[in-house]
């Protein structure tokens, strides 16, 4: 099927425009280990198989027709994620830069192993399935990647590792690829966005449930907080009147002198105040 159905060009041009932006993502994390000169504890398992996953997916590509938005994207991953991992390896420690170039190696032999054998030893449908099946798996993979973040929201209910915004970007390119695999009748496209469109959906419900709940904790903790009280006076009922620059006074009941502090000895607060 070629690309005379107007909806397999569009969900191919939006998909490659978000997946675009899921890729840049990562971007704010790499300069600030490029401005610190250290990768902070980070990993560089999810960008290697993310550039795996995406050499794949260009030479699955290649076997078959009218593939071109597909190869676009992927290239464009490629660059990028080489681009992280250059970064990673410069500013990694020994042993993580160590371990990162064996994965590279590792992982990049699988795929030339896998590529060889396939070109050489499988034909037609049969080469197509194989690699099929492997950009399935790398790619569900990489949607996996943030199961770690989900559990850790789980465990500490803070969302501040697991950003809405590219929760949503990755759901709704996955949605679009899933769309764009439907229409060309492409299971092996259609099936690891089925479960990109899943876990996406599960880590926005993430958000927003847990985004409430510090809320809710927030505004609890606010009403919980005591008044200040300064002899003996509730000072968020006491309204500032009939000030002067020579005698402050507060509601004419209370005189500050200008070296005396306000809140000292005889303010109480709670130790959780600020």
């Amino acid at each position: 099927m070629a690309y005379h159905h107007p909806w397999i060009f569009i969900s191919g041009i939006l998909g490659n425009i978000l997946s675009f932006m899921v890729y840049l993502a990562p971007l704010p994390t790499f300069v600030r280990v490029y401005k610190k000169k250290s990768t902070e504890g980070f990993e560089s398992l999810p960008y290697v198989v993310a550039l795996v996953s995406a050499m794949l997916w260009i030479y699955y590509a290649t076997l078959k027709p009218n593939a071109f938005l597909l190869m676009t994207i992927n290239s464009i991953g490629c660059v990028v994620e080489t681009i992280y991992i250059i970064v990673f390896i410069v500013y990694a420690p020994k042993k993580a830069r160590i371990l990162t170039l064996k994965l590279l190696l590792v992982f990049n032999m699988g795929a030339l192993v896998l590529v060889l054998i396939t070109h050489f030893f499988s034909k037609g449908r049969s080469r197509i399935h194989v690699i099929g099946w492997s950009c399935v798996v790398t790619s569900a993979a990489v949607f996996a990647a943030p199961l770690s973040i989900m559990r850790s929201v789980i465990h500490t209910k803070s969302v501040e590792f697991m950003p809405f915004t590219l929760s949503f970007f990755l759901t709704c390119s996955a949605i679009l690829w899933l769309v764009y695999g439907l229409l060309l009748k492409d299971f092996y496209i259609s099936l690891p966005n089925i479960v990109g469109v899943v876990l996406g959906t599960i880590q926005m419900l993430l958000y927003v449930v847990y985004k409430k709940f510090n809320n809710n904790i927030a505004k609890d903790h606010e009403r919980k907080q005591p008044s200040p009280i300064v002899n003996g006076k509730n000072m968020n009922h006491i309204k500032a009147s009939n000030i002067d620059s020579s005698s402050p006074q507060v509601s004419g009941d209370i005189e500050v002198g200008r070296d005396e502090n306000l809140y000292g000895p005889q303010l109480e607060h709670s130790d959780d105040g600020v």
